[in-house]
């Protein structure tokens, strides 16, 4: 299962809370602004998406919070998918301080390819399936990160 860099930041003090530490809604956004790289890289992409009338929605989200980031830490988000199946995909990023190397934060999740006009849930394209098990076989190797 290969890592891809999906995601490059620094923390901001505005985005710190009254403990002086990155405050949760922003490791959310990062990781979320990592997702729909990771989604590009096999096929979901925003033109897929709006073309198709498709989407993906979040139907679980775990975060574990390692290590502490403060103002002026760049960061640094690798993912990579863990399994998929007919409509969903398991997924996982890892953010780390570029600076130390150490973990601050994992975020594993569980996305469903939706039909947005029915609102349902809805097969995952064979094409881009093909591209998520080709990633978590190793066999894809052009977007490996780490």
């Amino acid at each position: 299962m290969q890592w891809i860099e999906t995601h490059r930041d620094v923390v901001y003090p505005w985005q710190c809370d009254h403990m002086g530490h990155l405050n949760v809604m922003y490791y959310t956004g990062m990781f979320d602004r990592a997702t729909w790289h990771l989604f590009s890289i096999v096929g979901f992409t925003g033109t897929y998406l709006r073309s198709q009338d498709r989407g993906m929605a979040a139907v679980h989200s775990t975060t574990s919070y390692r290590s502490e980031l403060v103002p002026g830490d760049l960061v640094v988000v690798r993912s990579r998918f863990l399994e998929v199946h007919d409509r969903k995909a398991r997924f996982e990023h890892e953010m780390t301080n570029f600076e130390s190397g150490e973990v601050a934060a994992t975020n594993e999740l569980v996305g469903v390819h939706i039909d947005r006009t029915a609102r349902k849930a809805c097969p995952i394209p064979v094409e881009i399936r093909s591209s998520i098990e080709k990633l978590i076989s190793g066999e894809n190797s052009d977007h490996a990160g780490g």
